[in-house]
């Protein structure tokens, strides 16, 4: 068993909170110039009352998350300061109140144009935000760390996380942002749901009201635990046959 007890080689970091009227840095941050417009856009398109996910607008009506914003994803710099964030967060989260809870890591760039290109840029991400973590913390044990298993889910810190990606290219507003973006979202929030009888619910709401803006459904938001998250987290269409390009091994 790997010592579970926080990495302390990694240094820097952007993370902040939305307190209601400003976005508050950790002491020491230097942020990004563009952090707070970055932040200013996605809350108001998340405030738009037809934004689809009802749970994405949960977060924010209770500033039940904290964000991040990075010169480029997957970048070597980048994953440092991002690891080192997300342990904030993993820290964090016990105090932070709400029905959900994320940590929405955003990127200056690349400016994307292909959704396979930000598919690729995000398992790329993932992957080495893994290699980074491996030696400090083992998969949490409650998921799989094979991302073909209808058990998978992406394990950082010992802790458990579906990623919903969000790019410029994707033709659904629900996972349509200017900047790429990455949410964190805690794993076992949907769990519990789904203990408490409610997430049917949320997810038949979350399809009618995609449905009402695209004509139909997302075909990629399958039943949670029906099938691997691995598929949705880009956001891309991908068929059957599709297999995740990197391993967690």
């Amino acid at each position: 068993m790997r010592n579970e007890t926080r990495s302390t080689s990694v240094e820097g970091g952007t993370y902040a909170t939305w307190d209601g009227d400003q976005l508050t840095f950790a002491p020491g941050v230097t942020p990004l110039r563009m952090a707070e417009d970055v932040h200013s856009a996605l809350r108001a398109v998340l405030h738009d009352p037809d934004y689809p996910c009802v749970g994405a607008k949960s977060v924010v009506n209770q500033n039940s998350y904290r964000f991040g914003l990075y010169p480029r994803l997957g970048d070597d710099g980048t994953t440092a300061d991002l690891a080192f964030d997300l342990y904030r967060f993993i820290q964090d989260r016990q105090r932070i109140e709400g029905n959900f809870c994320s940590f929405i890591a955003s990127f200056l760039e690349p400016k994307l144009k292909s959704l396979k290109r930000f598919e690729h840029l995000l398992w790329q991400q993932l992957s080495a935000l893994h290699n980074l973590d491996v030696n400090s913390h083992s998969w949490n044990a409650e998921v799989s760390s094979d991302p073909a298993s209808p058990n998978f889910s992406f394990s950082f810190g010992g802790q458990a996380f579906f990623i919903v990606g969000l790019a410029p290219p994707n033709p659904r507003w629900a996972r349509c942002f200017p900047w790429p973006t990455l949410v964190f979202n805690d794993h076992f929030q949907f769990e519990r749901l789904r203990a408490e009888h409610r997430f049917e619910l949320l997810r038949d709401t979350i399809r009618k009201r995609d449905s009402k803006l695209h004509g139909k459904a997302n075909p990629m938001v399958t039943d949670f635990g029906a099938h691997s998250e691995a598929a949705q987290y880009s956001g891309r269409n991908v068929h059957g046959g599709w297999q995740c390009p990197v391993r967690f091994d």
